[in-house]
């Protein structure tokens, strides 16, 4: 199935401390015309450096194809209560994440926002005074005067484990994380301006995703030929649970599909655009499909992939969409992808949406997780 034009997001002008007021506030019209409608749409001019974003599909291609079993054992997904489980950090294997009760056909590592600023971006002991673990207070006080913190052991609660990366993996997509946070923090203040009828709405969003509850997964999709299933998906039809989806993703054609109402993907403001897999970051896995179909959203080269999550719906007030989306990977090779989520910051409160109450991110995501495995 071929691609409607999806619109393109120039998102250069809220990356330019000297961009001039009318090119900002164009720019977010455009913007709230995309997550009107189709809710998926293009990045250009995101400042990520493209021989970054090749290391970084690189270093995913490699690890999934060539990483012993025994690698990949040490760096397993576990549940909270086994070893150093936490539910949700690690390595997934083909099979492990559900979506609405099916098993997905890819492996995953995921990633999540440190629990204590700078962990695991750094060693175990590391520049920081706040909450010094333990209760031999002598000891806690020497380190917290020099500055350091203990690592903290399992076992975790739900979420706040630790990350675990893969070998040569670290360095690279710490850099990678940094600049995501950047351009995340761009896209949601050209959101609250678009939202907050003029600038004065541009930091709206900047204070309940200050520090981000982000996550980050690294995907691998063998072909669903391999399975032999030819109804199979890849990763189940889903929205995504809470801001920005941007999406990196190599060159394969015809996997990614964005389910496109009778009256979208057609070009939009005058641009062009797509959104990728909240891969796996499922949210509301309800939803009425009539009316409209799946299409294809093919990768553009130098641009990312975007799509609005629930909690943005939410807080638009039902003006924009979190629209559902899946992977059915049927071609040829071996597909990789790397979702960023930009969150909510933990504790942020997010009002209710279609009859629902208020949520607090941090217990909403919680919920959705449990369920993912």
């Amino acid at each position: 199935m071929s691609s409607p034009t999806f619109p393109t997001i120039d998102i250069s002008p809220f990356l330019n401390p000297h961009t001039p007021t009318p090119l900002l506030l164009s720019t977010a019209t455009s913007l709230s015309r995309a997550c009107s409608s189709p809710g998926f749409f293009y990045l250009t001019n995101h400042n990520i450096p493209p021989e970054l974003c090749n290391r970084i599909l690189n270093l995913t291609r490699t690890f999934f194809l060539h990483a012993p079993a025994s690698q990949k054992q040490t760096l397993l997904r576990r549940d909270v209560g086994i070893g150093n489980g936490d539910g949700a950090r690690g390595y997934q294997v083909i099979g492990d994440n559900v979506t609405e009760g099916k098993r997905d056909w890819h492996e995953a590592v995921d990633f999540y926002r440190p629990v204590r600023e700078g962990e695991p971006f750094s060693s175990p002991l590391f520049p920081s005074g706040d909450d010094l673990e333990g209760d031999d207070g002598e000891k806690d006080g020497e380190e917290k005067k020099r500055g350091l913190k203990r690592e903290r052991a399992p076992p975790y609660e739900l979420l706040m484990g630790m990350n675990q990366w893969p070998s040569g993996w670290r360095d690279t997509f710490e850099i990678y994380v940094r600049e995501m946070l950047v351009l995340g923090e761009a896209v949601v203040r050209a959101m609250g301006v678009a939202l907050g009828g003029g600038m004065e709405g541009e930091g709206r969003f900047v204070g309940v995703t200050g520090k981000s509850w982000w996550v980050m997964r690294a995907i691998g999709y063998p072909s669903l030929k391999e399975k032999g299933e030819e109804g199979g998906v890849s990763c189940g039809a889903h929205s995504d649970y809470g801001c920005v989806t941007l999406l990196l993703s190599d060159g394969t054609r015809g996997a990614l599909q964005a389910w496109v109402g009778d009256d979208e993907g057609s070009e939009k403001g005058g641009e062009g655009g797509g959104s990728e897999d909240g891969d796996g970051n499922k949210g509301d896995k309800g939803g009425n499909e009539k009316g409209g179909r799946w299409v294809d959203v093919d990768p553009v080269e130098g641009a990312l992939v975007v799509n609005i999550g629930d909690m943005m719906a939410r807080w638009s007030g039902g003006k924009w969409k979190a629209t559902r989306h899946r992977v059915v990977h049927r071609g040829e090779g071996f597909r990789v992808s790397v979702p960023f989520f930009f969150e909510p910051d933990w504790d942020a409160r997010v009002p209710g949406g279609r009859g629902e109450g208020e949520v607090v991110y941090g217990e909403y995501l919680s919920g959705k997780v449990r369920g993912n495995f």
